[in-house]
């Protein structure tokens, strides 16, 4: 399902289309062209059977220049050290538009969890997180799920840490269980923020969510989140996919039902009329949710996409040069920087908690990610009206001059 194509260059390309429109000059960008660290670790794992394997993990911390960094830790085979540049450098401009005191990281291990017992897993999780002891830390650099880690491996990874420094700071790693420091809203927060920021920008435009049309290309926690916040706003989701399969009803899924079917099934395969992954990209709606990952919509797809809006509720959803040929078909893309600002949130909320030893309640958390997510889709869209501009420059504008403007203040180190 996942496509090739994430690149520093592209990023870099749709950056300096921002320049005219913030106080950013092409020169103080040398600043955000290089990632602050990049380390490589081999991870020597004892298998099941007595072997040893040798897994290969990376951790990128792009800026520390607003705070501490942050990001997530993909288990997923392929990951390499230029895919965790390019994601933490995202991370960074993220947490800017959100206007958040931290920088961006990313990290992973090149490994298909699937192929492993949970005891091999584990082992190489742990293994990952004490290769970095000494480089990850709550006011350093914190670690977050994503791709292929959940609230297990989170919890493993706090283990890990606290056992290795004789410590107990939860706040190490977020999107952690709720008994060990996490935080309420923590798999909702992305695709819930996906469908407020949709509503958002339809409203701007004079729009509503009332029976339109939706497709959702990714039924995880972040789609399945999604599909349901927009339902309830009166959208009628009408096809859904997942690595092995999609489902469609043109008259709406019943999405309780589906949810109940794919966790007694694995798949939503099977539930409606079955139609390929594929074809949920192409189909006739009014607004394309994108919660699987980056590439999903590329060069080699991009004219099949007949949805008006196409939603980016995971990073880089849209790859450059297909973003160009939709802008060029009238297609509005609301770029990953807004729609999946959720995560981002949360995961800092989160932290903000396990610093001051205080937690807040499930609805309490719910409202402070609605009020910050509102925040800075308002401040993206004011950027975007006043500039005459599309919402992703919009959004690199606003990240980049609450850099610049960090940098500028802080200074060189001679």
């Amino acid at each position: 399902m996942r496509a090739s194509g994430l690149n520093w260059q592209g990023l870099m390309e749709q950056l300096r289309q921002a320049l005219p429109h913030c106080e950013v000059t092409d020169q103080s960008l040398a600043y955000f062209k290089y990632p602050k660290r990049t380390v490589s670790v081999n991870l020597p794992v004892r298998m099941d059977d007595g072997s040893i394997r040798v897994f290969r993990g990376y951790r990128t911390v792009h800026s520390t220049s607003r705070g501490p960094s942050m990001g997530g830790v993909r288990l997923r085979e392929g990951v390499n050290a230029h895919e965790c540049e390019v994601l933490a450098a995202i991370m960074t401009l993220k947490a800017a538009v959100a206007d958040l005191p931290l920088g961006g990281a990313k990290g992973g291990v090149d490994v298909d969890p699937g192929t492993l017992s949970p005891h091999e897993l584990e082992g190489v999780v742990r293994r990952y997180t004490s290769e970095l002891v000494e480089l990850i830390g709550h006011n350093e650099d914190i670690l977050a799920p994503d791709v292929g880690s959940d609230a297990q491996a989170m919890a493993w990874m706090l283990d890990t840490y606290n056992e290795n420094t004789g410590t107990t700071s939860n706040g190490v790693v977020v999107g952690k269980p709720i008994p060990l420091g996490g935080s309420y809203g923590s798999k909702d927060a992305r695709g819930r923020s996906a469908a407020l920021v949709a509503a958002r920008v339809l409203e701007e435009r004079g729009e509503s969510l009332s029976r339109a049309k939706v497709a959702v290309y990714g039924f995880g926690d972040v789609g399945r989140r999604a599909a349901q916040t927009l339902a309830a706003q009166g959208a009628l989701v009408i096809a859904v996919s997942d690595q092995d399969g999609a489902t469609f009803a043109s008259s709406g899924l019943d999405l309780d039902a589906l949810s109940a079917y794919r966790e007694q099934h694995g798949s939503v395969a099977g539930f409606a009329t079955d139609i390929t992954p594929a074809e949920v990209t192409e189909l006739d709606v009014d607004v394309l949710l994108l919660a699987y990952d980056y590439g999903t919509v590329n060069a080699g797809n991009a004219h099949a996409v007949r949805a008006r809006y196409v939603v980016e509720a995971t990073n880089r959803a849209v790859l450059p040069e297909a973003e160009r040929f939709l802008a060029g078909a009238g297609v509005q893309v609301i770029p990953d920087l807004i729609a999946s600002i959720g995560g981002v949130v949360v995961n800092y909320l989160e932290w903000v908690q396990d610093a001051s030893n205080f937690f807040w309640t499930e609805e309490e958390i719910e409202a402070a990610i609605d009020q910050r997510v509102n925040v800075a889709v308002s401040d993206v869209m004011s950027v975007a009206r006043t500039r005459q501009t599309d919402l992703r420059t919009a959004a690199y504008a606003l990240a980049l001059n609450r850099l610049h403007s960090a940098t500028v203040m802080r200074g060189v180190y001679p």
